[in-house]
């Protein structure tokens, strides 16, 4: 019998099911886009191409490893170096001398360039790859062809590049090095892989100038015949721990891959990719989870509770109450797998999309492919259908544990006012999200940013279980206004005070989209507007050299620019990043290496330096200044040490000489060049900031700059100065705006199906206001005023949610209150007034074309 009700419900009375379907179904989407994202990050893989012949590499562990207690259990968290880690060279004798090596070599690579020497042909070696003799042939296809093996003070050129630059062994390349420039005989020609422009130097030689003397990228080893290398794997992770504990080797993490782990060494970036799209599909995936759950509750209860007069029928009848509620999951069982089945194929849409942007945007490597296991859509379909038979169970429980007699009068009149212990419940939330706000509001950093989405969460639960009480007293506030906006008006207001539990289903959507989007988008637009509010008060510099089709600028530019006519100080800076632990928690910084006088800081940039000065850091090289937040969360004042580790890993505890505020501007430490430049993947200096002698002439000064490299470099103004705007910055911008459009569609498509469902359940009240006179322009007129007063109630409730979450949170992180674009802002209320306004009309004049007779 039970299943019977159930599969005659769906089929005789789909209308009314429809709601749920829908919104199980954007639920399954999203849940399933996020599972898929998951999974990717979990799994991601690359393929192994310069190392696809060395059955094993050795390589230094690209993470920072931090030991923890929590209770009473030690944890390990990572966090993944923003530059190469390298080996130390002599660990390439300790490789070889393992059994079972054959042969162990060494590999390096450092950016150089030729474009700049001002000879024909040359502008197309500007992006070149430098390395080691020793190097070539670890990548398949690499090879000697024509000349021979470079000496000191040679190199050897790929034919492609040599093609393009029509230079051939005997002649002469100029090569800017990360040490300096100077000129080289080309020696011999070599094959190199397609796209890889490179030059082979001698290994001194490569040594010498790669600007890390001493390290290396990683080893290729190769096991004699017969050795497994899984085996020989093992023997070398071995030994190499054995060494190191007996001081026969560097101390260092090191890390032995074989297989598919070998991609990861010539792609660190895939470790980064990794976090970006676990954090995603983890973080924000549990988010959207939740409030799927929470939409699919709150849709299901509406849509539920929309069949009051339905079960107290059947209670009349002499069905039982375990018969209804058996009724009620037998439904669930039929819709759910169903409408959320469906839903996996937009949600593996949405995942190919955002992953296929993530790509393009660098994020995530190319090489790396899209994760659509099993796993995530099961997941997915379970959870909706779990959801939708955990909600219905719940929303029937009232009715259909009344009376027949009890039930029918409440299926007329409407349920009552909710309970104590859903009010309790709520205060509670609301309690719990005030308090979280208040902590944020102590912390810095990313740890305030990072409880921004469960401030919101909070309030938006508090908000879902005392929507009726805020429904009555924003009508009772507003009341006396619409009701002498005239008949309508007033109407809407008497409808909305008396049925304030259904009016609440369709605030809380609204509310959903306001507060999550207010918060995520309003968070980085403060962000950006303190960066460039910075950037504008601090820069000092008249000129600035940029480097663009290089791989940066001249190791020599800042003394040659100082020496021009007109330029008062010049300084360069090498962007790279620190890791730091604070809390318990690893964080990554950006950070500025200074090439030039650190006494000419002032020239050029005002920090707003609060303690200490930044010239200072001439004073040693293991020195450093720090942005106010930073220095607050290592807990250091001026003359203390910080402990850090720099982009690399390398340990390092410089003494502190200054604290500044301008950190978002232009970055959140700075060092000496010296201290930094054999721990980057490029060392050179990508800007350089010029000040003008008082009374130069600027357009002689910038020609004069021009001339400090024919190409790949410019000069500009002040004003085309742009904030430090770092890597992970900009992409957590985007990320927040894709995270905001999705949360915003699927709350969108949710509060208009929540709007449909509730004006199409009024089928009897509007045909009674018909019967009683009612026009259909009066009708019409009284739902836009009630789709008006939603709206204004969930704009307005969701703006409180919003700014209560971002004031403590940009306080901490900026120092100012949150910075909100009015054309944003009025974009996002005018497009939750249109969707009510819409989602309002549409149902209901459906409704007016219904005879009231019929309807009744």
């Amino acid at each position: 019998m039970t299943n019977g009700l159930a599969r005659a419900a769906v089929r005789f009375r789909p209308a009314s099911f429809a709601g749920t379907f829908l919104a199980l179904l954007f639920a399954s989407a999203v849940v399933t886009a996020c599972g898929v994202l998951l999974q990717t990050g979990l799994t991601a893989t690359v393929r192994p191409d310069r190392y696809a012949d060395a059955p094993i590499v050795v390589a230094a562990d690209q993470q920072v490893k931090l030991t923890v207690i929590h209770g009473k259990r030690p944890d390990t968290i990572n966090q993944t170096l923003p530059e190469r880690a390298r080996l130390d060279a002599s660990l390439t004798a300790v490789v070889a001398a393992v059994p079972g090596v054959e042969q162990a070599r060494p590999d390096s690579a450092f950016p150089v360039s030729a474009g700049r020497s001002g000879l024909p042909g040359l502008t197309g070696l500007t992006g070149l790859t430098g390395r080691g003799w020793a190097a070539l042939g670890i990548a398949p296809g690499e090879r000697l062809i024509e000349g021979r093996a470079p000496a000191d003070g040679e190199l050897v050129l790929d034919t492609a590049s040599a093609r393009a630059a029509r230079l051939a062994p005997g002649a002469n390349l100029t090569v800017d090095t990360p040490i300096g420039t100077a000129s080289y005989r080309i020696s011999g020609l070599a094959e190199a892989q397609p796209g890889r422009a490179t030059v082979w130097f001698s290994d001194v030689t490569a040594d010498r100038v790669s600007g890390h003397p001493g390290r290396i990228d990683a080893l290729a080893v190769h096991p004699t015949p017969g050795t497994a290398p899984t085996a020989l794997a093992d023997a070398l992770r071995r030994a190499l721990n054995e060494k190191a504990q007996t001081g026969q080797a560097p101390a260092e993490q090191v890390q032995v891959t074989t297989g598919q782990q070998r991609g990861t060494v010539e792609q660190p970036a895939l470790l980064e990719a990794k976090d970006v799209l676990t954090g995603i599909g983890g973080s924000f995936g549990g988010t959207a989870a939740m409030v799927a759950v929470f939409v699919l509750a709150g849709t299901i209860a509406l849509a539920t509770g929309q069949r009051a007069r339905e079960f107290a029928l059947l209670r009349t009848i002499g069905a039982t109450p375990r018969q209804i509620r058996r009724s009620i999951a037998a439904e669930a069982v039929l819709i759910a797998p169903v409408a959320a089945a469906i839903g996996v194929l937009p949600g593996l849409a949405l995942a190919r999309w955002w992953f296929g942007e993530l790509v393009t945007r660098g994020a995530v490597p190319a090489g790396v492919s899209l994760d659509t296991g099993p796993l995530p859509l099961l997941v997915s379909v379970a959870a909706c259908t779990a959801t939708a038979l955990t909600a219905g169970l719940v929303a029937a429980r009232h009715s259909s544990r009344l009376r027949p007699t009890q039930a029918l009068g409440e299926a007329e009149t409407g349920p009552g006012t909710p309970g104590a212990v859903r009010a309790v419940i709520g205060a509670l939330f609301t309690a719990g999200a005030v308090a979280l706000a208040v902590a944020a509001a102590n912390l810095t950093g990313a740890t305030a940013a990072n409880l921004a989405l469960g401030v919101v969460l909070c309030f938006l639960v508090a908000v879902g279980l005392l929507g009726p009480w805020l429904v009555r007293g924003a009508v009772g506030l507003v009341g006396v206004l619409l009701r002498a906006a005239g008949a309508p008006a007033s109407l809407a207001a008497d409808n909305a005070r008396s049925s304030s539990r259904r009016l609440a289903s369709a605030v809380v959507p609204i509310v959903m989209v306001t507060a999550f989007c207010g918060t995520l988008l309003f968070l980085q637009s403060s962000l950006d507007h303190a960066a460039s509010v910075q950037v504008r008060e601090g820069l000092r510099a008249d000129r600035m050299v940029t480097a663009e089709a290089v791989p940066g600028l001249p190791a020599d530019v800042v003394g040659r620019a100082t020496g021009l006519p007109g330029v008062e100080a010049a300084i360069g800076l090498l962007p790279t990043g620190l890791v730091y632990s604070s809390s318990g928690a690893l964080g990554t910084a950006t950070a500025q290496a200074v090439d030039g006088d650190p006494a000419a800081l002032a020239k050029v940039l005002d920090l707003g330096v609060t303690s200490g000065s930044p010239a200072d850091l001439a004073r040693a090289a293991d020195t450093i200044a720090l942005d106010d937040l930073l220095a607050e969360s290592l807990h250091v004042k001026v003359g203390q040490r910080a402990s850090l580790w720099l982009g690399d890993g390398t340990r390092v505890e410089p003494a502190v000489v200054a604290i500044y505020r301008r950190g978002l501007g232009f970055g959140q430490a700075l060092l000496p060049k010296a201290a930094v430049v054999a721990h980057t993947d490029s060392p050179y200096s990508t800007r350089l900031l010029v000040a003008q002698t008082p009374g130069a002439d600027g357009t002689a000064t910038a020609k004069a700059l021009s001339g400090l490299a024919p190409a790949g470099l410019s000069v500009t103004g002040r004003q085309d100065y742009a904030a430090q705007a770092d890597q992970a910055r900009e992409l957590n911008g985007w990320a927040n705006k894709v995270m905001a459009g999705v949360l915003a569609g699927f709350a969108a498509l949710t509060a208009a199906n929540t709007l449909v469902m509730t004006v199409l359940d009024r089928r009897r009240e509007i045909a009674l206001l018909r019967l009683a006179g009612s026009t259909r322009r009066q009708i019409r007129s009284m739902l836009r005023w009630e789709a008006l007063l939603i709206a204004a109630i969930g704009l307005v409730t969701g703006a409180a949610i919003a700014w209560t979450t971002l004031t403590p949170i940009t306080r901490a992180l900026t120092s100012a209150a949150p910075h909100v674009p009015l054309t944003s802002a009025l974009l996002l209320g005018g497009a939750a007034t249109l969707l009510c306004l819409a989602a309002t009309a549409l149902p209901g004049r459906a409704l007016l074309r219904t005879r009231p007779t019929t309807a009744l």
